[in-house]
Parts: C-alpha cells; structure tokens; sequence
C-alpha cells in the first residue's frame, strides 16, 4: 500500500488531498488489517470445554432473548450480570476476592462465546482481578459510609431512603465495572481513532453564542454526544465516562501488582463524595445542549462510519483510487453507502424477529396468564377471535411497521458524500463554524395548550380504537390488553427501525399525513416508552433467570465441567 501520508498526484479528474484526520484513518485500518496475530503456544491460555460451551450458549441465547438489548450491549451486560450474581448474591454467603471473581467471569464468558476458547491468556485473570479490587474496596468504603448513617435511631422514612442510595450505587458500580472491564477485554483502535477525530473535527467546528453560560461543559458534552450517537453507549457507559472525567486517575489506580496505600486513600476520598459526583454526572447526563448537539454528532458520526467502511473494504484499492482522483472514490463511497442500507434492512429483519420473539415471551404469553382469568372473574364473555388477535397483534404490527419501512434515498447517499469531501478533503472544511443555539423556552401558558392537545388527540386516537374493537365484540378486559400492545409495539417498532433511521440525514418532508401521524400516533408510542420503562422494571422472566435459575445452572456446568476434566485425565492415564 502506498503510504497514506503521501499527496494524490493523478489529474484524470479534480484532484484532491486529504487532510489528517483521513490519513491517520487509513493508517490505522491499514495497520490493524494486515497486523499478524503472534500466537505464543507456550503462554498459559483459559481453555473450556466445547461440550459444556454449547449448553451455556444456549442459555445465553435464550436469557437475551426475554431481555430485549441491542446487539452492542449484549457483552457488557452479560458481564454486569455475572458480577452483580458473583459479588452480591454469591459474596453474601461465602467468601470472594478479586481474582476468583475475574477467573469465574472470564470462564463464564468464554462458555457463552462472549470471548474466543482458547485465546484470552491466564495472565488476564490477574489483570482484571487487579481492576475489580478498586471497584470492591470502593463499593465496601460506599456501603460502610452509608451504614453508619443507619442505626437504632435512624427514622423508617429516612433509613428506606439510605438503603435505596446504596443499591443504586451499587448497581451503578457494577455497571461502570462491567464497561472498563469490556474495554480492556476488547479494545477497538479504529474505533477510539474515529472517535478521536469526531471530537476534533466538532471541536473546531462548534461555537456557542455568548449568551449561553455552557463553555465550561462543551467539550465533555462533545464527547458524550459521541458516546450516544456513534459508540451508541447507553446511560451507565457515559456514566463511567463522566466518572473518568472527574477522577481522571482512577485507571491508573490498581493497575499495579497490587493496591497501594495512596490507591485506597484516593478511593476512600472517592467514597466519601460519591453522592455529590453521583449527582453532577446525572446533572451533566441531562444537560441542556444535548439535543442539539445530537442531531449534529450523528450526521458527523455517520460520514466518519462510512468513511471507515469504505477505507476497511481495501485500503490499499481505496488509496489507489484517491490517487486516480475524486471521482472514482466518491463513487466508492455511493457503493459503500448502498451496501449499508442493505446490510441495515438485513439487520432490521434480524431485530425485528428477535423482537418477535422477546415479545411472545415475555408480553403475548400474558394473554394466557391474565386474560382468560380476568375474563372469567369478571364474568365477561370469553371471545376465541379477541383472545387470538391479542396473541398475534403484537407481532403482526411489528411485522408490519417493518416491512413499511424503507431504504434512504439517492439525496440521503449524495449528503453523505458531501459530508465526506468536508471531513476527509483539504480544503472541504466548514469556512463558518456551526453555532449552537440557546434552548427554546415556551411560557408556561403554551406548553400548556400544547400538553393539552396532545392528550386530546391521545383520547380521540384511543376512543378510534376502542370503537372498531366494540365492533369486532371485544370485551373490556381485552380491549385493555389490545390498547397495552398496541402502546407498548408502537414504541418498541421506533427501537427496532433505528437502525435504518439512524443512516438517514435529509430532512423529513412535511406533508398532511406525516402532521396527522405525529399528531394521532405519536401520543400513543410516547405512553409505550413510559409503559416500556415501568414493565422492564417488573420482567418475571428476568427475575427467574437471574436470582432462580442462572445461580445452579452455572454450579451445574462448573461440576460438569470438572467432571469433563476428570474423564480427560483418566483417558490420559490409561495411555
């Protein structure tokens, strides 16, 4: 590959050059692509058995799918999982220490095929052991600061009030713990460059209004609009972003051998703050610029994404053709781009059927629990075609919402490809820079008036319904489980197309029926995200796997995984 640090020379169309950012792009694709993994067979690796692997995979697979996450989470929130069940289910009945938990959480991930068999090194064990143990003495400093606020004097309201912080530090812990641990497990060079470039490019280019008191934020504010629109990290990541920010040594401490005695004292400072540093992250999580800074971060985060796909699929051919001119590598781009599109509809089916799937589990099984019951204890007449249009509603409508949805445009690819001459071509830069805006304020009066009319199309929206389904003799127990479903899909459809809506960037044509949809359906898909939110907190299914089921299936694999062990070194001995 010819070195991307050289300028284009070709002048069979108008040449260009790209700037920095470009160029440290195609540097590190190119390295991390032609990098040769050096496997040493004498370095001790953490090896399971095939067998065994198989059934936890399975387990896994059926465990993620009652607890509906985007595929990016999914290892980080395996890796929560095991560390609340090692650390406070477990650790409250026998005793843990770091590197025990790191040892029986990287076995468990490599069952689950989170992490390759036979590749991590025995080494790591120590590694992330050495990470867990400032996580353990601060949660233990946390517990022990916040205990001393309760005794025999404590009033009920107040010592409820305790108790309830310290679970939620603690859960806050675990997940901050889950996110460092899968970025030392998986660290992803292209990804951290392009992040790199994103906050320099936004940096440069962002300009607040000098009525606007945030410039102290603006750049942390950047940097976790990046996390949510191209890194797609959900609140406990950024959480632990913010959590770096403000102790910017804490991945340095215990990264020793062991944890010195200036290690605990930092940590103990950091315990004895943590509800004032818990409240400016939250602050921060909720601050007034995030919106309009996540409108402008994703376009920017989604010109750099094609970018990095069009360099990944060849650097070397890539490179050729920025020397053959523009024109053959926009062309590339346009390429890039309908790939994408496809790639993503393939990957909405995907979603959506497994959509399907965590909705039958965990919502349509429901109508069997509780419907036919509540029928018969209300002594309301049991109708076969409401009680099978609520079975099938759900994944019908979502079936639906998707088949309707629909590739970005040619105008969408052709932005794209100007905002990819912005970011990667000398010369393409904003002259002006991008100036934020104050955040609109209504009066009280208007909002108001706008809160009202959104819940009076609310009404008329569900009175619609309500009187088709008295058509079709829909009782009043079940036209409630219609209008739950209907609610709670419509949401959850905006999850599962996201995707999709994420790759495009041209605005949305106004029309009559778009005004009407936003004025009749929206109201409904905002009750589902509420509706969404207060029934993730009461999944039945998530108790059961996580504190009835997971804790003796995991003792079972580990006994027939040494079981396994025992076979091997018998068969061993008889040779």
């Amino acid at each position: 590959m010819v070195s991307p640090n050289l300028a284009k020379h070709s002048e069979s169309d108008r040449q260009v050059e790209i700037n920095g950012y470009a160029k440290k792009l195609f540097q590190v694709i190119y390295s991390e692509k032609n990098k040769k993994e050096e496997i040493d067979e004498n370095i001790a690796k953490i090896k399971v058995s095939d067998l065994i692997s198989r059934v936890a995979f399975f387990y896994e697979k059926v465990r993620n799918a009652v607890d509906y996450e985007e595929e990016h989470l999914l290892r980080k929130n395996a890796i929560a999982r095991i560390l609340r069940r090692q650390i406070l289910i477990e650790g409250a009945v026998k005793a843990t220490d770091g590197p025990k938990i790191s040892e029986h959480l990287l076995v468990e991930l490599i069952r689950g095929s989170y992490l390759s068999n036979n590749t991590i090194p025995e080494s790591k064990i120590g590694e992330i052991a050495g990470l867990l143990e400032k996580y353990i003495l601060l949660k233990n400093q946390i517990i022990a600061n916040i205990n001393t606020g309760l005794n025999l004097n404590t009033d009920i309201i107040k010592a409820k009030d305790l108790i309830g912080k310290k679970n939620n530090l603690i859960h806050w812990l675990l997940n901050m713990a889950a996110f460092e641990i899968e970025e030392n497990l998986a660290p992803n060079v292209v990804k951290q460059t392009i992040v790199d470039n994103l906050f320099a490019v936004l940096h440069k280019s962002l300009k607040l209004p000098a009525n606007l008191p945030y410039e102290k934020d603006l750049e942390i504010q950047i940097y976790l609009s990046i996390g949510r629109t191209f890194s797609k990290l959900d609140a406990d990541m950024l959480g632990f972003i913010l959590f770096k920010y403000y102790n910017p040594d804490w991945l340095k401490l215990g990264s020793g051998e062991s944890i010195t005695e200036t290690d605990v004292y930092k940590i103990k400072n950091i315990a004895t703050d943590v509800l004032p540093l818990r409240e400016k992250i939250n602050a921060q999580l909720a601050h007034p610029l995030i919106k309009q800074l996540d409108r402008i971060v994703r376009v920017y985060a989604l010109y750099f994404s094609i970018l990095a796909e069009t360099i990944d699929s060849d650097p070397a051919k890539v490179y050729n053709e920025l020397q053959n001119g523009e024109k053959s590598f926009l062309a590339l781009i346009k390429k890039v781009c309908n790939a994408k599109y496809i790639k993503a509809k393939s990957k909405l089916w995907r979603s959506a059927l497994r959509g399907i799937l965590y909705i039958f589990l965990t919502k349509s099984v429901f109508v069997f629990i509780i419907e036919v019951p509540a029928i018969k204890f209300f002594n309301e007449p049991l109708n076969p075609v409401s009680l099978g249009i609520n079975i099938a509603f759900p994944a019908i409508l979502l079936f639906v919402i998707v088949f309707l949805t629909r590739l970005p445009s040619e105008s969408n690819t052709n932005k794209i490809v100007n905002g990819i001459k912005e970011i990667a071509f000398v010369g393409g830069e904003k002259k002006q820079p991008l100036e934020l805006r104050a955040p609109s304020r209504r009066s009280w009066i208007k909002d108001g008036i706008f809160h009202l009319i959104y819940a009076a199309s609310f009404c008329f929206s569900i009175l619609v319904v309500i009187w088709a389904l008295n058509q079709i003799q829909f009782n009043w127990v079940s036209m409630i489980i219609f209008l739950f479903f209907l609610a709670f899909v419509s949401f959850f459809s905006v999850l599962t197309t996201k995707g999709i809506k994420d790759l495009i960037i041209v605005e949305r044509r106004e029309n009559l029926f778009t005004f009407l949809l936003d004025l009749f359906y929206m109201p409904i898909i905002l009750v589902g995200r509420w509706l969404s939110g207060e029934f993730a907190k009461v999944n039945v299914f998530i108790f059961l796997f996580d504190f009835i089921i997971e804790a003796p299936f995991k003792v079972l694999v580990q006994i027939a995984e040494d079981w396994t062990k025992y076979v091997r070194e018998r068969r061993d001995n008889m040779e």
